[in-house]
Protein backbone atom coordinates (compact mmCIF):
# COMPACT_ATOMS: atom_id res chain seq x y z
CA UNK A 1 0.00 0.00 0.00
CA UNK A 2 1.59 3.67 -1.18
CA UNK A 3 1.30 6.34 1.35
CA UNK A 4 -0.13 8.87 -1.36
CA UNK A 5 -1.39 8.37 -4.95
CA UNK A 6 -2.15 11.11 -6.83
CA UNK A 7 -5.24 11.14 -9.45
CA UNK A 8 -5.24 12.72 -12.56
CA UNK A 9 -7.88 13.78 -14.85
CA UNK A 10 -7.13 14.16 -18.62
CA UNK A 11 -9.66 16.52 -20.55
CA UNK A 12 -9.05 19.85 -19.56
CA UNK A 13 -6.68 19.34 -16.65
CA UNK A 14 -3.55 18.23 -18.68
CA UNK A 15 -4.98 18.10 -22.44
CA UNK A 16 -6.96 21.06 -23.34
CA UNK A 17 -10.01 19.37 -25.08
CA UNK A 18 -11.69 22.38 -25.27
CA UNK A 19 -8.99 23.05 -27.99
CA UNK A 20 -9.26 19.81 -29.76
CA UNK A 21 -13.30 19.91 -29.74
CA UNK A 22 -12.81 23.79 -31.61
CA UNK A 23 -9.94 22.36 -33.89
CA UNK A 24 -12.91 19.43 -34.72
CA UNK A 25 -15.86 21.52 -35.22
CA UNK A 26 -13.57 23.94 -37.62
CA UNK A 27 -12.34 20.93 -39.26
CA UNK A 28 -16.03 19.74 -40.43
CA UNK A 29 -17.07 23.39 -40.86
CA UNK A 30 -14.34 23.58 -44.21
CA UNK A 31 -14.27 19.98 -44.97
CA UNK A 32 -17.57 19.01 -45.18
CA UNK A 33 -19.81 22.44 -44.39
CA UNK A 34 -21.73 23.97 -41.67
CA UNK A 35 -24.61 21.59 -42.12
CA UNK A 36 -22.44 18.25 -41.65
CA UNK A 37 -20.67 19.80 -38.53
CA UNK A 38 -23.92 21.16 -36.70
CA UNK A 39 -25.52 17.44 -37.46
CA UNK A 40 -22.45 15.18 -36.17
CA UNK A 41 -22.31 17.01 -33.23
CA UNK A 42 -26.02 17.02 -32.33
CA UNK A 43 -25.18 12.81 -32.81
CA UNK A 44 -22.05 13.59 -30.53
CA UNK A 45 -24.39 14.91 -27.87
CA UNK A 46 -27.29 12.78 -28.01
CA UNK A 47 -24.59 9.91 -27.77
CA UNK A 48 -22.72 11.42 -25.00
CA UNK A 49 -26.88 11.15 -23.39
CA UNK A 50 -26.98 7.96 -23.52
CA UNK A 51 -23.51 6.61 -22.59
CA UNK A 52 -22.52 9.34 -20.04
CA UNK A 53 -19.09 9.78 -21.59
CA UNK A 54 -17.52 11.10 -25.30
CA UNK A 55 -17.74 8.78 -27.88
CA UNK A 56 -16.19 10.32 -31.03
CA UNK A 57 -15.94 7.34 -33.12
CA UNK A 58 -19.32 6.32 -31.47
CA UNK A 59 -20.53 9.67 -33.36
CA UNK A 60 -18.93 9.31 -36.14
CA UNK A 61 -20.55 5.70 -37.38
CA UNK A 62 -24.25 7.04 -36.66
CA UNK A 63 -23.49 10.19 -38.65
CA UNK A 64 -22.17 7.64 -41.43
CA UNK A 65 -25.16 5.94 -41.78
CA UNK A 66 -26.95 8.93 -42.55
CA UNK A 67 -24.65 9.50 -45.16
CA UNK A 68 -23.63 6.57 -46.85
CA UNK A 69 -23.23 7.85 -50.11
CA UNK A 70 -20.53 10.31 -49.38
CA UNK A 71 -17.02 8.73 -49.30
CA UNK A 72 -16.08 11.78 -47.36
CA UNK A 73 -17.36 10.54 -44.37
CA UNK A 74 -14.07 8.35 -44.04
CA UNK A 75 -11.72 10.91 -43.76
CA UNK A 76 -12.66 12.14 -40.45
CA UNK A 77 -11.36 9.38 -38.82
CA UNK A 78 -8.00 9.74 -39.70
CA UNK A 79 -8.29 12.84 -38.84
CA UNK A 80 -9.21 12.19 -35.40
CA UNK A 81 -6.01 9.24 -35.01
CA UNK A 82 -3.68 11.65 -36.65
CA UNK A 83 -4.09 14.96 -34.48
CA UNK A 84 -1.30 15.68 -32.57
CA UNK A 85 -2.77 15.71 -29.07
CA UNK A 86 0.80 16.35 -27.68
CA UNK A 87 0.49 19.90 -28.72
CA UNK A 88 -2.32 20.30 -27.13
CA UNK A 89 -0.89 19.72 -23.15
CA UNK A 90 -1.54 22.60 -21.63
CA UNK A 91 1.82 24.37 -20.55
CA UNK A 92 3.78 22.73 -17.88
CA UNK A 93 1.54 19.76 -17.39
CA UNK A 94 4.77 17.25 -17.93
CA UNK A 95 6.70 18.99 -15.47
CA UNK A 96 3.83 19.27 -12.66
CA UNK A 97 3.40 15.14 -13.13
CA UNK A 98 7.01 14.91 -12.63
CA UNK A 99 6.94 17.07 -10.12
CA UNK A 100 4.53 14.98 -8.41
CA UNK A 101 6.00 11.56 -8.69
CA UNK A 102 8.49 13.07 -6.40
CA UNK A 103 5.85 12.96 -3.63
CA UNK A 104 3.66 9.83 -4.43
CA UNK A 105 2.82 7.24 -7.19
CA UNK A 106 0.66 8.50 -10.15
CA UNK A 107 -2.42 7.83 -12.09
CA UNK A 108 -4.33 8.91 -14.61
CA UNK A 109 -8.11 7.94 -13.65
CA UNK A 110 -10.11 9.78 -16.91
CA UNK A 111 -13.83 8.66 -18.51
CA UNK A 112 -14.11 7.85 -21.37
CA UNK A 113 -14.68 5.06 -24.82
CA UNK A 114 -12.55 2.39 -25.18
CA UNK A 115 -11.12 3.50 -28.53
CA UNK A 116 -10.72 6.85 -28.81
CA UNK A 117 -9.51 7.73 -25.10
CA UNK A 118 -6.76 5.81 -25.06
CA UNK A 119 -5.69 6.94 -28.18
CA UNK A 120 -5.60 10.43 -26.78
CA UNK A 121 -3.73 9.18 -23.62
CA UNK A 122 -1.50 7.30 -26.08
CA UNK A 123 -0.55 10.15 -28.62
CA UNK A 124 -0.40 13.25 -26.55
CA UNK A 125 2.66 11.39 -24.03
CA UNK A 126 0.79 10.93 -21.17
CA UNK A 127 0.80 7.14 -21.27
CA UNK A 128 4.31 7.02 -21.12
CA UNK A 129 4.61 9.97 -18.41
CA UNK A 130 2.27 7.62 -15.76
CA UNK A 131 4.43 5.08 -16.66
CA UNK A 132 1.41 2.91 -17.64
CA UNK A 133 -0.72 4.08 -15.02
CA UNK A 134 -3.72 4.90 -16.51
CA UNK A 135 -7.45 4.32 -15.85
CA UNK A 136 -10.01 4.89 -18.07
CA UNK A 137 -13.53 4.22 -16.84
CA UNK A 138 -17.13 4.94 -18.13
CA UNK A 139 -17.63 6.60 -14.91
CA UNK A 140 -14.91 6.87 -12.67
CA UNK A 141 -16.78 8.24 -9.85
CA UNK A 142 -18.69 5.17 -9.48
CA UNK A 143 -15.10 2.78 -10.19
CA UNK A 144 -13.26 3.84 -6.99
CA UNK A 145 -13.33 0.11 -5.51
CA UNK A 146 -11.41 -0.87 -8.67
CA UNK A 147 -8.88 2.03 -8.11
CA UNK A 148 -8.58 0.88 -4.61
CA UNK A 149 -8.12 -2.63 -5.42
CA UNK A 150 -5.65 -1.27 -8.34
CA UNK A 151 -3.77 1.35 -6.56
CA UNK A 152 -4.33 0.88 -2.83
CA UNK A 153 -3.59 3.89 -0.73
CA UNK A 154 -3.56 5.59 2.70
CA UNK A 155 -4.11 8.88 0.88
CA UNK A 156 -5.40 9.83 -2.59
CA UNK A 157 -5.21 13.44 -4.28
CA UNK A 158 -7.52 13.72 -6.95
CA UNK A 159 -6.77 16.57 -9.56
CA UNK A 160 -10.16 17.25 -11.71
CA UNK A 161 -11.59 20.15 -13.50
CA UNK A 162 -15.33 18.61 -13.09
CA UNK A 163 -16.07 19.93 -9.61
CA UNK A 164 -18.83 17.16 -9.63
CA UNK A 165 -16.18 14.20 -9.66
CA UNK A 166 -14.37 16.39 -6.95
CA UNK A 167 -17.67 16.25 -4.80
CA UNK A 168 -18.35 12.29 -5.46
CA UNK A 169 -14.81 11.47 -4.19
CA UNK A 170 -15.00 13.52 -1.40
CA UNK A 171 -18.53 11.73 -0.49
CA UNK A 172 -16.60 8.48 -0.95
CA UNK A 173 -13.33 8.76 0.86
CA UNK A 174 -14.21 11.66 3.41
CA UNK A 175 -10.75 12.88 4.28
CA UNK A 176 -8.72 9.69 2.56
CA UNK A 177 -8.96 12.48 -0.67
CA UNK A 178 -7.80 15.58 -1.14
CA UNK A 179 -9.37 17.44 -3.97
CA UNK A 180 -7.66 19.78 -6.22
CA UNK A 181 -9.40 22.04 -8.46
CA UNK A 182 -7.79 23.17 -11.79
CA UNK A 183 -9.83 25.83 -12.99
CA UNK A 184 -9.38 25.25 -16.81
CA UNK A 185 -11.94 24.36 -19.58
CA UNK A 186 -15.15 25.00 -20.17
CA UNK A 187 -16.63 23.29 -16.62
CA UNK A 188 -14.18 24.87 -14.28
CA UNK A 189 -16.39 27.93 -15.17
CA UNK A 190 -20.00 27.23 -15.59
CA UNK A 191 -21.89 29.65 -13.08
CA UNK A 192 -24.18 26.43 -12.38
CA UNK A 193 -21.82 24.34 -11.28
CA UNK A 194 -19.76 26.38 -9.32
CA UNK A 195 -22.98 27.67 -7.06
CA UNK A 196 -23.53 24.06 -6.99
CA UNK A 197 -20.53 22.25 -5.47
CA UNK A 198 -17.58 23.19 -3.20
CA UNK A 199 -14.41 24.09 -4.38
CA UNK A 200 -12.32 21.67 -3.49
CA UNK A 201 -9.16 21.48 -1.22
CA UNK A 202 -6.50 23.42 -3.12
CA UNK A 203 -7.35 25.79 -6.20
CA UNK A 204 -5.60 26.58 -9.24
CA UNK A 205 -5.42 28.78 -11.83
CA UNK A 206 -3.39 26.25 -14.08
CA UNK A 207 -2.37 23.21 -13.56
CA UNK A 208 1.34 24.09 -13.57
CA UNK A 209 0.44 25.63 -10.16
CA UNK A 210 1.32 22.09 -9.22
CA UNK A 211 4.87 23.70 -9.64
CA UNK A 212 4.73 25.29 -6.44
CA UNK A 213 3.30 22.98 -4.08
CA UNK A 214 4.79 20.41 -1.91
CA UNK A 215 3.85 17.18 -0.28
CA UNK A 216 2.59 18.60 2.89
CA UNK A 217 0.08 20.92 0.41
CA UNK A 218 -1.87 17.91 0.06
CA UNK A 219 -1.54 15.74 2.81
CA UNK A 220 -2.55 18.41 5.13
CA UNK A 221 -5.35 19.42 3.55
Amino acid sequence: MDDLVFLFDVDNTLLDNDHVQADLRHHLAVSYGPKARDRYWEIFEELRSELGYVDYLGALQRYRREELHDPRVLRIAPWLSDYPFAERLYEDALAAVRHIQRFGTTVILSDGDAAFQPMKVERSGLWRAFGDNVLIFIHKEESLDDVERLFPARHYVMIDDKLRILDALKRTWGDRVTTVFPKQGHYAWDPKTLAQYSHGDIQLQRIGDLLQLDRSAFVGS
